[in-house]
């Protein structure tokens, strides 16, 4: 007897941990929400726990906060996430530049510049705040703030923004912002204000225990009251708490997290990272997906699409650019030297900065650069083409004649309108978002089959798209750069190319797809919405069980070990049907979900 006393003090021991153990996990924060006005399923299980420690039932007690604490550890073990890449963004700001002060230019640390002190910017520095170009002429690459993968030209009189690279020659930049004020300091403040707004956003096992809590507690009050008027106090009192444990939301509070664990190990083993249950949910309401254009739609990397020639072959043009462009580090010379070879050495280049370049190949002086610095004459109709096409483009010349014009753009991946198309069957509307001129961007947009076009966006562009569309439908935003990060954090469920993307934007969204292709896309929509199916599945049975149990506990129809055993088949049976979200998410769900207003959506334009 002795032996048997000594093991149940272990046991009665170990229980008393395990409840201390799990409540700790889950109770304070449910009694603080309380206090603040908000109930959810914590609190329901802190109830049912306390009222199975006052009836002596220190393993039903110990189950309860096990169950529910190893639930919100693998939800939280699934939206664990680095805050590393966001803050990152603000080291791409250099600590000293360089200023104009009483005619001297002096380095100085970036945070003591001031708006309307003149910035001198030389080649290869990058910018640190907003600015107005007031003496120079050159290239920028501007791809970490607007996303446009070919440097813009900007001359006296162009308003330049923090983040972009002095590509061609020094430019004096009047400060329009204070550092701390800069386009990448708000992109910071954004995404981390957006990011504080979706954490508190309810999750759908919340908002189906906002009633069913208050709800218990009231009938668990009512039948202590009115059953100690016309009987034995003890008796209804232990009924009453009988009625809170059978109410127990056990299969319920792990309906949600265990069906979300499952699938997102699903996702993962396609090469897609959900952070958390509330994105996977977020992603099955989606009825709008924009795009990101550059390194999102496109491959970022320009390749030459088209050559007009004046009276002179296709190959002598882009030899003679490729001869000009061999020893250039300029994005375009990477996509005009691979489509052509050299038609000799070339001698005595010059790089005219925002412009284009000089030099002397064979006995014939060769020029080439943009429209504006070389004519076009008789290739004006076609260089008008191919701009219209949204390619830029280089004109040839060679003894000063214009003898060629060679587009070249930043090419559609090919899965694309297949992506779109699926999309499309889904019931889901598409739109792009971009950086890029309209010419580009239009152009693009048609080949994928996108017809809402939103084009030459700052990142706070983009953002103010989103919420516009927000305002009509739920949306997921894909991107892959800085300059994403606002719109991924503001959508409902943002999405990063994570293996080609930026560290700002993959920690911005709610979801990265570690590859560079957007194949699984329509897959993923559809998974996230049959994974959807499942856990209001499991919520309904876990509805029922407890519909059924309660009214049958409260006329003293069952025990308290009755109620415990089918709390445990239904957890059995709710994990089991969990588990079928594991599939993997291999094609998109059959069933399209219905646009409520599909013509508005696609006609909406910022």
């Amino acid at each position: 007897m002795a032996g048997i006393s000594d093991a149940d003090t272990a046991a009665d021991v170990a229980f008393v941990v395990a409840v201390v153990a799990g409540g700790l996990t889950f109770v304070p924060s449910s009694l603080r929400a309380l206090r603040g006005g908000r109930v959810g399923v914590g609190l329901l299980m802190t109830i049912a726990g306390a009222g199975a420690l006052v009836l002596g039932q220190l393993g039903e007690a110990a189950a309860l906060a096990f169950l529910f604490s190893v639930s919100e550890a693998l939800e939280d073990w699934a939206v664990t996430r680095a805050r590393r890449g966001l803050r990152a963004v603000l080291e791409l700001v250099p600590e000293t530049t360089l200023v104009r002060r009483d005619g001297v230019v002096a380095e100085v640390a970036t945070d003591d510049v001031r708006t309307g002190e003149v910035i001198v910017l030389r080649a290869g520095a990058r910018l640190v705040t907003d600015g107005l170009v007031s003496e120079g002429q050159s290239v920028l690459d501007v791809s970490a703030v607007t996303g446009e993968s070919i440097p813009v030209e900007c001359t006296a009189g162009d308003r330049v923004v923090a983040g972009s690279i002095n590509g061609g020659g020094q430019l004096d930049i009047i400060a329009t912002a204070a550092p701390a004020d800069s386009t990448l300091a708000r992109i910071v403040h954004t995404v981390e204000e957006a990011q504080e707004h979706k954490s508190n956003a309810q999750r759908l096992a919340d908002r189906v225990a906002r009633p069913l809590v208050p709800g218990i507690m009231v009938l668990a009050a009512a039948i202590a009251f009115v059953g100690s008027v016309v009987g034995d106090p003890d008796v209804w009192i232990e009924r009453a708490l009988v009625v809170l444990v059978a109410a127990a939301p056990c299969a319920l509070a792990i309906s949600v997290p265990v069906t979300t664990f499952a699938a997102i190990g699903a996702a993962t083993r396609t090469g897609t990272v959900i952070k958390g249950g509330a994105a996977l949910e977020a992603l099955a309401r989606v009825r709008v997906v924009a795009f990101d254009k550059t390194g999102t739609l496109t491959r970022n990397r320009p390749v030459v699409v088209d050559v007009a020639t004046n009276g002179t072959s296709r190959d002598t043009v882009l030899g003679l650019a490729a001869a000009l462009e061999a020893n250039s580090d300029h994005p375009l010379a990477a996509a005009i030297t691979a489509a052509g070879h050299p038609t000799g050495p070339a001698s005595d280049v010059q790089t005219i900065a925002g412009a284009g370049i000089t030099g002397q190949v064979g006995d014939h002086d060769v020029r080439l650069g943009s429209p504006r610095f070389v004519p076009g004459g008789p290739l004006d109709t076609e260089v008008a083409r191919m701009m219209e096409s949204g390619a830029t483009v280089v004109i040839v010349e060679r003894d000063r004649t214009p003898i060629g014009a060679i587009a070249v753009r930043d090419e559609l991946r090919p899965e694309v309108p297949t992506i779109i198309e699926s999309l499309h069957r889904l019931g889901i509307h598409t739109t792009m978002l971009t950086g890029d001129h309209r010419a580009t961007a239009v152009a693009i947009a048609r080949a994928a089959g996108i017809d809402d076009v939103r084009a030459e966006l700052l990142p706070d562009d983009k953002q103010t798209a989103i919420t516009e569309l927000r305002s009509r439908a739920a949306v997921a935003m894909v991107g892959d750069g800085i300059n994403d990060a606002p719109a991924l954090a503001t959508a409902d469920v943002g999405i990063a190319m994570g293996a080609l993307g930026s560290d700002v934007a993959v920690e911005a969204a709610d979801i990265a797809i570690m590859g560079d292709q957007l194949t699984h896309l329509p897959a993923l929509v559809g998974h996230a919405r049959r994974t959807r199916r499942i856990m209001v599945q499991n919520l309904v049975l876990s509805g029922l069980i407890i519909a059924a149990l309660v009214p049958i506990a409260a006329v003293g129809m069952l025990g308290l070990g009755t109620v415990v055993a089918v709390h445990e088949g239904a957890e059995i049976l709710v994990i089991a049907n969990a588990m079928r979200a594991r599939s993997n998410p291999e094609r998109p769900a059959a069933r399209p979900i219905r646009n409520r207003d599909q013509s508005e959506l696609a006609h909406a334009h910022a």
